[in-house]
């Protein structure tokens, strides 16, 4: 068969044993390889052969787990990381320098809002934030001469705003640029970023595609799409001095990108994976896309059930026809978004702090998007650092509730969230 269906490669792709060898991916459990020669070492330090010689470049169990999810985006190749900020870092900090700018959506998540608006600013990077449902011409007056990527996220944390993505696209690639989507929340079984014209993608993996909130972990996908050679990436067209030399968009082609972020960034930034870690994730995709289908029809229900609550004052997910994003969730994820589904009590802040509090099987914590079902007041806790203006932009209003659904029986979730209403 010459390509498998994307349910099949949830299990099939990645690692492919030979007679008699482990039919689960093994854990490789070690810092360094063994080789018969120093020259054949030192061809690999020179990227002149392939081969593990360092788990903080590479490792055999972290390196299936990689072409597993590059399989399942539809890339030429991965890159897993410590976790999904250090992606994030990574993506744009492997193409962006002191003295260049990125536009970013504001409607994502507030640490990678934080990264971008501060961090990289301290870095010399400078950058230009447009609302969520920007039009055409917004996009286009964000653009600078210096410009080097447009970051969004496919499905935003926690406001759920479905990003026009091939609009996105087109005008970064009208400006030279690639179109960077952080695509954690509808994972690869609901989008297909690739498809739509983004060229890169990346992952925090803690969240769905481990789906067990066991592994703290990211990943950076390359679509072997873009044109490096248009004058504004030296980095990737011209010799790199750390390597004799060597010129990536010439020795490694349409895998450019993703070499360079390996061999130069994680090489000198050591913001790898473990082993152990891609382990635990790879038993997490096994079953990813059984999970999402769960997912996203319990948040359905869950999301309908709220709708017609009289105690809820607004709901926000991207599967109801109410919901201002549901023809670009149609076009980008018609088989369904997530299993998060974000909402307001009337009474505000204080209400919501009541309502969180009585809830008795969903748990209150900072994580989101794994398999249990759990709830986050987000502008007291991972958007706190924003300011009220920057809280509107990203759309992340004082009374906002992010629940995230998990896979138990629907009838169950329903019935917590009916009973601490009832104590609002």
């Amino acid at each position: 068969m010459s390509d498998y269906r994307i349910d099949t490669k949830c299990i099939q792709e990645g690692y492919h044993p030979g007679n008699g060898e482990p039919r689960v991916v093994p854990i490789v459990q070690s810092t360094t390889y063994t080789y018969d020669s120093s020259e054949a070492m030192g061809d690999l330090f020179d990227l002149k052969a392939e081969g593990f010689f360092y788990t903080r470049l590479g490792n055999p169990t972290m390196d299936a787990v990689e072409k597993k999810i590059a399989a399942l985006e539809g890339g030429v190749g991965a890159m897993l990381t410590s976790s999904g900020q250090a992606a994030s870092l990574i993506s744009m900090l492997n193409i962006c320098h002191a003295g260049d700018h990125v536009v970013a959506s504001s409607a994502i998540y507030g640490g990678t809002f934080n990264l971008i608006y501060k961090t990289m600013k301290e870095m010399g990077i400078e950058s230009t934030f447009v609302g969520p449902g920007c039009t055409r011409e917004e996009l286009e007056a964000a653009f600078q001469p210096n410009t080097r990527c447009v970051f969004a996220e496919t499905l935003s944390n926690p406001s759920l705003v479905v990003t026009d993505i091939e609009m996105f696209a087109q005008e970064a690639h009208a400006h030279g640029v690639p179109l960077i989507v952080d695509n954690t929340f509808p994972t690869p079984i609901n989008c297909r970023p690739f498809e739509f014209g983004a060229d890169i993608v990346t992952h925090s993996t803690s969240k769905y595609m481990d789906g067990h909130a066991v592994q703290l972990g990211g990943v950076i996908v390359d679509s072997g799409n873009f044109d490096w050679k248009n004058g504004k990436f030296p980095m990737l067209t011209e010799p790199d001095e750390s390597y004799h030399g060597i010129v990536y968009t010439e020795q490694f082609g349409k895998a450019a990108y993703i070499t360079k972020a390996r061999t130069h960034l994680m090489r000198d930034l050591g913001a790898q994976a473990s082993p152990q870690n891609a382990f635990l994730l790879n038993l997490g995709l096994e079953t990813l896309a059984l999970r999402m289908e769960r997912h996203c029809s319990n948040a359905l229900q869950v999301a309908k059930f709220l709708e017609g609550h009289e105690k809820v004052s607004w709901v926000n997910y991207p599967g109801l026809e109410s919901s201002p994003y549901y023809a670009l969730a149609q076009k980008y994820m018609p088989n369904g978004t997530c299993g998060v589904v974000s909402f307001g009590v009337k009474g505000g802040r204080e209400a919501a702090t009541r309502f969180m509090d009585s809830l008795e099987m969903a748990s209150i914590v900072t994580h989101v998007a794994d398999l249990r079902t759990c709830v986050l007041h987000p502008a007291s806790t991972t958007h706190r650092q924003m300011n009220d203006e920057q809280l509107e932009e990203a759309g992340v209003t004082p009374d906002l509730i992010r629940f995230s659904v998990g896979i138990e029986n629907p009838a169950d979730i329903i019935e917590d969230i009916a009973q601490a209403l009832a104590k609002v």
